[in-house]
């Protein structure tokens, strides 16, 4: 502006809310197909640069895609970054490869089936080209290394005698009533070159010259997955999360009671830094139900536990971190407990923000986003399906009320997600200011006729819950108060980088691009 005043800019509105659409599915089903219980999905992990996806099944595999858009350009990556022009195609993704990660065994010290089942898989860091991830289940934990290999095939072979190579004298066999001859090399014609390490018969009176390949060359490529290193015998009870330090060095492993620093190096040896157990078992009260590094300060990680409380930790405060630095947890609303209040409660996921100053944490009903520098109450609650509230008697009976729902956030920060039942999973704008409030459901048509449904108030910053109808198959009636128990959406990931979210229903998995 003229006059030395300074230029205002218009505060930014909120951002708009997106558009979503169908984008890929992985191991879709027919109508009618019945599913294998092995086939079911049970982790899911996007790497940090969003190029590779990894899921795991109750079958203890690991499958692996890797992503094709920027490669069907004839652009690297780097290129793209480049140019003037956006990338104008969404993230597209195929197969890569599959490995068994872990087998069923059996503890006969306590009696115990170990299911193969990868509970949690997390990436690790890329070298020369390799990929490494740790994969986990009740018990073990795996360091895999994923590599190309050139498979190298002669293409031709000097198995002339009068060209052949080698110290020894070209020999003819000096036993005239063998039936065999034999080339420079001692090798049968009728044997082939190829099998030198086999029974070569060799023939007498002198040794044989070498066969020696002229020309070798690469014509297949394979990727091999091999098991570095095994982490075990270290938890009492079921793994339920495992994560990655910010140094590249460390990593940990949380069951309910214990939480384990590792060295991604020595594998017989870790440090037990939160101990829950007490003297007498009568005495506990609460249990961890998910754990995970800050993303940027190696010293610093979070955990979650049944009583809707988490846990900031210094790893430099003690060597065992009994006492929190910081503790996040909302007071209780007078007259609002009930049977059900410490169940729903329970915090079943927790996730660092990009930038590591906020938390998000889901619990049965809600969405919780916390900043880590105020620890008097989260600073925004989603209700996710505050419908279903009349239902908990029923979903306790049934034990759905315990399933443990994962949740996301975009690489910007602007939007969290979660699952919910019937397939379905809920994405939420939490800018300032923000209204966005979308549902999907897993399938390839994500967007159906959406219908207002009343939700209780709370200290959120979006105010518009839309939920899904779908009375075809759920019978749900005008007020959305039925839904499948049966299929649900309990994992999901977002793109690092790019509003693309893959989420799992059973053995199939989707993905969603805006």
């Amino acid at each position: 502006m003229k006059g030395g005043d300074e230029e205002v800019a218009a505060p930014a509105g909120p951002p708009q809310p997106l558009d979503w659409k169908f984008s890929q599915v992985f191991g879709e089903r027919t109508a009618g197909e019945e599913i294998q219980e092995v086939d079911i999905i049970s982790a899911i992990e996007f790497d940090k640069t969003g190029d590779h996806l990894a899921t795991g099944d109750r079958g203890g595999r690991v499958v692996l895609f890797e992503r094709t858009d920027a490669k069907d350009h004839g652009l690297s990556r780097r290129d793209l970054e480049r140019t003037d022009y956006p990338i104008s195609r969404h993230p597209e993704f195929r197969y890569k490869t599959e490995f068994q990660s872990h087998e069923p065994e059996f503890d006969y010290l306590k009696s115990l089936e170990i299911e193969e089942k990868i509970n949690k898989i997390r990436w690790c860091q890329t070298a020369n080209s390799a990929l490494f991830l740790l994969s986990a289940n009740d018990k073990t934990i795996k360091f895999w290394k994923v590599q190309e290999k050139k498979i190298k095939k002669i293409s031709k072979i000097i198995a002339d005698p009068s060209k052949a190579v080698g110290n020894g004298n070209v020999a003819s066999s000096s036993n005239s009533n063998s039936p065999k001859s034999f080339l420079a090399n001692g090798v049968s014609p009728d044997r082939s070159c190829n099998h030198l390490g086999n029974d070569i018969s060799f023939p007498p009176g002198g040794l044989p010259s070498l066969c020696l390949p002229v020309v070798v060359t690469s014509q297949e490529t394979n990727l091999l997955a091999r098991c570095r290193r095994v982490y075990g015998h270290a938890h009492d009870y079921h793994i339920n999360s495992i994560s990655n330090n910010s140094d590249g060095e460390t990593f940990i492993s949380a069951d309910d009671l214990r939480i384990n620093l590792w060295n991604l190096e020595i594998s017989n040896q870790s440090f037990n830094i939160v101990d829950l157990k007490p003297a007498n078992m009568e005495d506990l009260t609460e249990v961890i139900t998910s754990a995970e590094f800050h993303p940027a300060h190696c010293n610093m990680l979070a955990y979650s536990s049944s009583k809707g409380s988490i846990h900031l930790i210094d790893l430099r405060q003690s060597a065992l971190c009994d006492s929190h630095a910081k503790l996040f947890e909302e007071p209780e609303a007078p007259g609002s407990r009930s049977f059900f209040t410490e169940i729903i409660a329970s915090i079943s996921d927790i996730k660092f923000a990009k930038d590591g100053r906020y938390i998000l944490s889901r619990d049965y009903m809600t969405l919780k986003l916390w900043d880590i520098n105020m620890d008097s109450g989260p600073v925004a609650t989603f209700q996710v399906h505050e419908y279903l509230r009349p239902k908990l008697c029923d979903f306790y009976e049934n034990d759905s009320i315990f399933d443990k729902f994962e949740c996301c956030l975009s690489g910007d920060g602007l939007r969290v997600a979660t699952g919910s039942y019937s397939n379905l999973f809920r994405v939420f704008g939490c800018a300032p200011g923000s209204t966005e409030t979308t549902t999907l459901e897993a399938s390839k048509n994500p967007m159906r006729t959406q219908v207002q449904t009343p939700s209780r108030p709370s200290r959120s910053l979006n105010s518009i819950t839309r939920v899904v109808r779908r009375a075809e198959t759920l019978g749900v009636d005008a007020n959305g108060n039925s839904l499948d128990f049966t299929t649900k959406l309990l994992h999901l990931a977002w793109h690092p980088t790019e509003n693309l979210i893959a989420c799992v229903a059973a053995n199939s998995l989707y993905m969603y691009y805006a």
